[in-house]
């Protein structure tokens, strides 16, 4: 054998296992797609200042685990009050209509907990006709990724009742964080895995870069690389694949622009465009005191500016913005960077939601097969999907399955 283990994917999960199986003494490769480490953790040094492309809250820290790697690597955690949900100046959008669309929001998930509707559809506990319903599905894609339409309303539950409400930032950057993690593994960059096999004795992972046999595989890689049929399994796998695709990856995008000149706006400030479009922004005003404005588009408002390409997604930022601040404001907004998960090659997409009725496809994702080949990632957690922490703790888990199944050798 060539090593014990084989982890397939470098993002969040798969550089936990890597770490933990590591620290256990196991000859551990981890083999990459793409060019860089991290998945859908990205920092983008830009003009001297990190910027997360893809998650940049550490939720839920009370629990996170990785808050303690990040207070153990001497990363500085930023605590303490968001501005999500808050509206600067009452802008566009009063402090009476936000309390009236929030509690939309609480009725429409007090539905799902009380009465949940047979479909599991979360669009089916709107109120019908309801005046916040744009609100309700434009809060969907920043959440899940996803319009409500396609959303199982269990799956929704089970993330809602573990999540609490300290989410916190790394100074340095969450891509930056993961990073530093890497464990001293075997790492093969630019390396596509496109088949596994399992053998007598094990497995055989055919790369871009020949021939790979360990002991077992660990396969951390997105939901739609699976689905896609990206990797060639053999039939055993077909109930995992099949899972996967009924796990789809939702869409949530950034528009970065830098802040220039006397603009007269107030750091760690919050607007939401338009709070009747669905496919609304959600603009965090000078992130961690930088001169930096972070445009976030969720699930049908992620869409629609992937579609629209990146020059008129930046004018349709900026149109909302100056519909709230006035025209001035155009000239302090420079566009400097975005991000383009649906596009993101061994990606496509940004974090997984289980499709109405199919909350049970978590738990077949993350099943063994033969003891030898074992699934992490965020959408095998049950509770903490769509979330890097919950990738990581996946990684730990599979790592420990393959240890139990293949105990090290004296």
């Amino acid at each position: 054998m060539d090593f014990e283990v084989a982890i397939i994917g470098a993002g969040a999960a798969g550089m936990s296992a890597a770490r933990s199986l590591s620290e256990q003494g196991r000859k551990v490769v981890l083999i990459e797609a793409t060019g860089r480490v991290g998945g859908r953790a990205w920092t983008n040094e830009m003009h001297g200042l990190p910027l997360d492309m893809g998650c940049g809250w550490l939720h839920s820290a009370e629990r996170n685990p990785l808050v303690d790697l990040a207070r153990q690597e001497g990363f500085d955690l930023v605590e303490g009050r968001t501005a999500w949900q808050e509206q600067w100046r009452d802008l566009g959008f009063s402090s009476d209509d936000r309390r009236a669309a929030l509690r939309a929001w609480s009725e429409m998930c007090r539905r799902m907990e009380n009465a949940p509707p047979a479909s599991d559809r979360a669009s089916d506990a709107l109120e019908q006709n309801g005046k916040w319903n744009a609100f309700c599905q434009s809060m969907s894609g920043y959440l899940n990724g996803a319009a409500l339409e396609r959303l199982s309303v269990e799956d929704f539950l089970a993330y809602d009742k573990a999540a609490t409400q300290s989410n916190w930032r790394v100074r340095e950057g969450y891509g930056t964080l993961l990073t530093r993690t890497l464990a001293p593994v075997s790492l093969y960059m630019s390396c596509p895995a496109r088949s596994v096999r399992l053998t007598q004795s094990g497995v055989r992972i055919e790369t871009d870069r020949g021939t790979i046999s360990a002991c077992g595989v660990i396969v951390a890689v997105s939901t739609a690389v699976l689905a896609k049929g990206m990797i060639h399994f053999e039939p055993e796998v077909d109930d995992h694949l099949h899972a996967a695709a009924n796990l789809p990856l939702g869409l949530a995008d950034k528009l970065f622009f830098e802040l220039r000149g006397n603009h007269g706006l107030e750091a760690e400030t919050h607007l939401l465009g338009n709070p009747d479009d669905n496919k609304t922004g959600s603009y965090y005003i000078g992130p961690l005191g930088r001169p930096i404005l972070e445009g976030f588009f969720g699930g049908p408002g992620a869409v629609a500016i992937e579609d629209m390409g990146l020059l008129e997604a930046f004018d349709f930022a900026i149109n909302e913005l100056t519909a709230l601040l006035g025209s001035d404001i155009r000239r302090h907004l420079k566009p400097i960077a975005a991000s383009s998960w649906c596009n993101a090659e061994w990606i496509y997409g940004s974090y997984s939601h289980a499709l109405p009725l199919r909350v049970g496809d978590r738990a077949t994702l993350a099943k063994p097969v033969a003891e030898r080949l074992f699934f992490a990632g965020e959408a095998t957690s049950r509770s903490d999907f769509a979330t890097a922490h919950g990738a990581w703790e996946s990684g730990i888990r599979a790592a420990n399955e393959f240890a139990h199944c293949n105990p090290a050798r004296p």
